[in-house]
């Protein structure tokens, strides 16, 4: 496992120079002069060294599928541009690249001709050069390397903190000069009302009629008044924190149910599909109904077509990720589709792909706007403690759930527990509760 993390952090550092380098050499080409268009002060930009590790992370047991290996590279590369611009826009109130006049384009975050060349990169990432990184790091002594990697890990700790704060003091001054623009044009507003109240009132008594006019115009801005008002007092308005966050508890919850009844109708068995030890709860549907109502709110109204599309696509992405993470994170395999047709290593399968796309239509055409509206009901000096409430103790049941599958993992090769903590694991969660938690929990190595 160190061996594994050596390489990924040497890894980062290779592709967020090589990143940097292309992003300068194509600004000088369009712009003829040299631009540092990271947000980094050293060559490097970090959005390139986590692309490199997602696609070595995730795409390395693809190697031998060109294809799936480049669609693979289109969907993580797409994601994390979207992820990082949403999260720079969220945080600095700014975009710090917009793809919004390009005719292919997603949210003014992606653009999917460059998306097709990362995908493109993907390939070469895992075919070519991670290989011969892999060649030229085995020649460099290995306390060489920790230095090198540790003094360049401290230095972009300092840079990203150094350009964090001139960020934030950026941030703050345009905010600032704004309020004064606002304060300026307040007392413009003040002075020019003072000049012309006489004249108002000399032509409301000339001309009744714009007395009539004024009453209904102050009608008019007190019900706007009024709604939005109502608006702030709603729970969960929209499809912000706490809609998304309701609809994570409701669909992990959903989820467990469904899957259960289906494997009674299918197995012939009551079957637990819990994703944590205290509650029937299915955290990769919970997170799935939250990720795909966050990426496809803005296009519920599209046909059923386009969702079923966008449904099959991104689940079947979903699902695979989820199932490399889990294997990496605990040792362990929670479902394996092998035996079904038209799989993809056993993690995803063409037919269940399929199910992603008719329970994305079915979702935001029929589920989601009846929980959307039952949720808004819900009065809001409840909801929001209720809400932090459950945040708290799925968070808690999430990290207890982990360590007690990474207790039964190691018992397999070290069955006596070592520690305090350890001894707590095997009383409450032996290896009988944990298989009939998750009774198609595999070990692999």
């Amino acid at each position: 496992m160190y061996n594994t993390l050596y390489q990924l952090f040497w890894y980062f550092l290779i592709y967020s120079f090589a990143g940097w380098c292309a992003g300068v050499i194509y600004s000088a080409a369009k712009k003829h002069r040299f631009v540092n268009n990271g947000f980094l002060n050293l060559p490097f930009c970090p959005i390139y060294g986590f692309g490199g590790i997602l696609f070595t992370i995730f795409l390395s047991e693809l190697k031998s599928n060109l294809f799936f290996l480049f669609i693979g590279g289109i969907i993580l590369s797409s994601a994390l541009m979207y992820i990082t611009g949403l999260l720079l826009e969220r945080f600095f109130q700014r975009k710090w690249w917009d793809f919004s006049k390009n005719r292919f384009q997603f949210e003014g975050y992606i653009s999917f001709p460059l998306a097709v060349i990362f995908g493109l990169l993907g390939v070469l990432c895992i075919r070519v050069t991670n290989p011969l990184l892999l060649t030229l790091l085995g020649l460099i002594p290995r306390w060489i390397g920790r230095i090198i990697l540790l003094a360049a890990l401290i230095l972009l700790t300092l840079d990203f903190v150094s350009a964090l704060t001139a960020a934030l003091q950026l941030k703050i001054r345009i905010r600032r000069l704004n309020e004064m623009t606002q304060d300026m044009q307040r007392i413009s507003d003040s002075f020019g009302n003072a000049i012309t109240g006489r004249i108002q009132r000399r032509m409301m008594k000339a001309y009744p009629n714009l007395e009539a006019s004024k009453l209904l115009a102050e009608q008019a801005e007190t019900k706007k008044t009024q709604k939005e008002k109502a608006e702030k007092e709603t729970f969960a308005k929209g499809c912000g924190f706490y809609k998304l966050t309701a609809l994570f508890f409701i669909g992990a919850f959903l989820g467990d149910v469904v899957e259960t009844i289906f494997c009674r109708i299918t197995a012939g068995i009551w079957m637990s599909r819990s994703s944590v030890v205290y509650g029937a709860f299915s955290i990769v549907w919970g997170l799935a109904c939250a990720i795909l109502t966050a990426l496809l709110y803005k296009y519920k109204d599209k046909s059923d077509r386009y969702l079923f599309i966008c449904g099959t696509v991104l689940g079947g992405a979903y699902e695979y990720i989820c199932s490399v993470f889990t294997e990496l994170a605990f040792g362990t395999v929670f479902w394996d589709y092998s035996d079904i047709p038209f799989n993809l290593g056993g993690r995803i399968n063409l037919l269940y792909c399929f199910f992603w796309g008719i329970a994305a239509v079915v979702w935001l055409k029929g589920i989601y706007p009846f929980l959307s509206r039952l949720i808004e009901k819900i009065p809001k000096k409840a909801g929001v403690p209720v809400t932090w409430f459950l945040i708290i103790f799925m968070i808690c049941n999430m990290l207890l759930s982990a360590m007690a599958l990474g207790r039964y993992t190691q018992r397999q090769s070290e069955p006596q527990a070592q520690t305090t903590w350890e001894q707590f694991l095997d009383s409450h969660f032996p290896d009988d509760r944990i298989e009939k938690i998750y009774p198609n929990l595999k070990v692999v190595d």
